[in-house]
């Protein structure tokens, strides 16, 4: 079926998406068998810079002082600036091969980490519609700027509030969020009114770095062993007075009301190669979705103050870090709109006989009925903004606004941004059987089944952007409207600015999970 009858220029952006397929989909799989983890993409970013200069465009490596971070610009002339991004991030502890049954990639600790989301995808489908768009602007004279930005650890929400603490979003007019599908009741569509959440994030470091002040007694009359000295509690307890306080307290920091999460994750534990020193540093971090701001200064008021309290019992000192700190998402219904009206006249994605017969595979390994339609219903239909609106506010109390997190928020503060979902294969389960994650994981290494995905949304955003630098409307009415919602734009009285200062140092120097070399050969830093 042709689209874009009435809109040649869009149609040939579409043509020009069919005509690079196959290479685009080889990119993808190089992001995918690539699966670094946050904070350490380096072959990926490396990966996106020289693609993007090869395409022509401009690009400022490490931007933002983040080693796995790039800004990418490509002009046509004097005109309004459409951004967007790629992510690349893989998550620890998913490492799965691209087989219908579980395993870990080969020659792959299973602890190593693997695209969930994917965040290949999302990259790879973004960068189709900003190089398709940028082919049009060529051929047809569209005059106008691209920025595309390369975004690590979003898993962490790490990069995009450093971006904006540091000006990089202030240049656009208007920018471009695209995710695989992750809620039932959004497949094919974009957000409408409940946009992300905030998400914080801090580290506490516990250092014991004095053990022998902890008991300066007299000296013990006859032969004493000095192991038998009383031993400082030390980091490691720092750690675990820190954890457990925390689950005690989690019932007392909010209301029972509104979806809010806060997880921990523990860095460090010890660094004593003796049983009997005083392990010397701990680290834990927190993460918080919330839906306001006001919830998230609350839930690190208690966790601040009972580091403090630990850190006098456990005979430690603690430092408090911020890893992020997110605003909530604003909507932008012009830019919904917009985009919605392309992906109608793109359609849902298509999956072939193949990638359905993948997934039947796995359905099939697990002891399933293999079902003629393995997918999970909706995957092959659009729905409006406004409908999937109103199944997210059933679930909602009327105050809440914001809704799980994703740092692409710090966008939506400094231009009018759409939020695009696209069905990504996910099997269905009439009964409510749950599937395991490795299942998607699996999914998301088969062309097959994962092409589709990305395809669909690349072609989504090249029309989008196309409409934003053409038609004379859409986006006058995306920034009156983004104007209005941000209390008067960047720097006005009623702006949330960012949460992070302009000076902030990245946190990439945490042992965060990664591979390494050393004499012993490559392996993977947290298992031993």
């Amino acid at each position: 079926m042709t689209v874009f009858k009435d809109a040649p220029v869009k149609r040939d952006a579409m043509t020009w998406i069919d005509d690079n397929l196959d290479r685009l989909s080889r990119d993808h799989m190089t992001i995918w068998n690539l699966h670094e983890p946050s904070w350490r993409e380096y072959r990926s970013a490396a990966w996106y810079v020289q693609r993007l200069r090869g395409e022509g465009f401009e690009v400022e490596e490490g931007s933002g002082g983040m080693p796995t971070a790039f800004c990418a610009t490509w002009s046509n002339g004097e005109g309004p600036t459409i951004g967007g991004y790629a992510e690349y991030d893989a998550v620890p502890g998913q490492s799965q091969a691209p087989v219908p049954y579980r395993a870990p990639r080969e020659d792959v600790s299973k602890y190593a980490a693997g695209h969930t989301d994917p965040h290949s995808a999302l990259g790879i489908g973004s960068l189709t519609g900003f190089l398709a768009a940028k082919a049009m602007m060529e051929k047809h004279g569209i005059r106008g700027r691209l920025k595309y930005l390369g975004e690590p650890a979003e898993k962490m929400c790490g990069s995009k509030p450093v971006h904006a603490a540091k000006g990089y979003y202030d240049d656009l007019d208007a920018a471009i969020s695209f995710h695989p599908h992750s809620f039932p009741a959004l497949t094919n569509g974009c957000f409408w009114d409940t946009h992300s959440a905030p998400y914080w994030s801090r580290i506490y470091t516990f250092e014991c770095d004095e053990p022998e002040t902890w008991q300066q007694s007299k000296a013990i009359t006859g032969i004493a062993h000095t192991h038998s000295s009383a031993r400082a509690p030390g980091a490691i307890d720092a750690v675990c007075l820190m954890y457990t306080s925390g689950k005690y307290m989690k019932e007392s920091m909010l209301p029972h009301h509104g979806s809010w999460t806060l997880n921990e994750y523990i860095l460090k534990a010890g660094h004593a190669a003796a049983d009997n020193i005083a392990p010397g540093l701990g680290q834990i971090q927190y993460s918080f979705r919330g839906p306001t701001l006001d919830m998230c200064v609350r839930v690190f008021e208690v966790l601040d103050r009972n580091a403090d309290h630990i850190a006098a019992m456990s005979h430690c000192r603690v430092t408090k870090a911020w890893i992020t700190r997110c605003r909530p998402g604003l909507p932008n219904h012009a830019m919904a709109e917009v985009t919605f009206r392309n992906f109608e006249e793109i359609g849902a994605p298509v999956w072939s006989e193949a990638g359905k017969d993948f997934a039947r595979q796995i359905m099939a390994g697990l002891g399933r009925e293999a079902l003629e339609q393995p997918f999970v219903d909706g995957h092959d239909r659009l729905t409006p903004p406004w409908e999937a609106e109103k199944s997210f506010r059933v679930q909602l109390p009327s105050w809440q606004k914001n809704l799980a997190a994703d740092d692409y928020v710090e966008y939506t503060w400094h231009a009018p941004t759409v939020r695009l979902y696209v069905a990504r294969p996910t099997l269905a389960s009439p009964d409510g059987y749950r599937y395991g994650e490795w299942t998607r994981n699996a999914m998301g290494g088969v062309p097959a089944c994962i092409d589709p995905m990305w395809s669909t949304a690349g072609r989504v955003i090249a029309a989008t952007i196309l409409d934003l630098l053409t038609d004379g409307k859409s986006l006058d009415a995306a920034m009156a409207e983004y104007l209005e919602r941000s209390g008067g734009g960047r720097g006005a009285v009623g702006w949330t600015a960012p949460l992070l200062p302009e000076d902030f140092d990245a946190p990439t120097d945490y042992g965060w999970p990664e591979y390494i070399s050393t004499p012993r050969g490559e392996g993977w830093s947290h298992i031993g």
